[in-house]
């Protein structure tokens, strides 16, 4: 949840990017601190697990401006993607405001995808939290893979997001297409939340 300081008049949102194991979770937060580098106003943290990697650090988008005489802080984590770190995953996910899932378009990876959106709904409702009430984006990455066969988007959004019907966005993370038009849509979609939960 959003921690609100009112002495401060600042607001800190968590923005989680979940999904597959080398799913390109990492790689989104790589071109956002390279691409918005003059924003962030702290280092980039790698904490490395076997095989996988997850990130944090605090980003501090000039246009979002202020929410009802508040400034806003964003800090965008990821979580580590293998099975083995569901505890990890949970710990990560804990107060988070909204939600980017990084899904991987290669055809082997399928599978991968659901099992990950499903470990996402059952752990948020563990924080007593619904997906379907969260702030969430999609994003279909690896879109720019040559050679290897890839999902066709309808049958991601079939499998991934019939119910959900979250915003998606095919994208490549490596060279940073929609990578940014994802940033954005989830930042618009939790800033929404906050105004209704300050208004309250």
């Amino acid at each position: 949840m959003a921690f609100i300081n009112n002495k401060t008049k600042e607001i800190q949102v968590k923005i989680v990017y979940y999904g597959p194991g080398m799913g390109g979770k990492t790689t989104n937060l790589e071109f956002i601190h390279h691409k918005f580098q003059d924003r962030i106003d702290s280092d980039m943290v790698c904490i490395r697990t076997h095989g996988d990697r997850t990130l944090f650090f605090d980003f501090l988008p000039f246009e979002i401006g202020n929410i009802m005489g508040f400034n806003v802080r964003i800090q965008i984590y990821t979580v580590p993607g293998q099975v083995s770190y569901n505890a990890t995953r949970r710990l990560v996910l804990k107060g988070a405001d909204g939600i980017v899932f990084v899904a991987d378009s290669t055809a082997t990876r399928r599978e991968k995808n659901i099992l990950s959106l499903q470990n996402l709904q059952k752990n948020l409702e563990l924080y007593k939290k619904s997906i379907f009430k969260t702030p969430l984006v999609m994003q279909y990455n690896k879109r720019d893979v040559k050679d290897i066969p890839l999902l066709p988007y309808k049958t991601m959004e079939n499998e991934l997001n019939a119910q959900l019907k979250a915003p998606s966005f095919e994208a490549s993370a490596l060279n940073g297409v929609n990578v940014s038009a994802t940033l954005k849509k989830i930042i618009s979609r939790t800033m929404h939340s906050m105004e209704n939960m300050i208004k309250k």
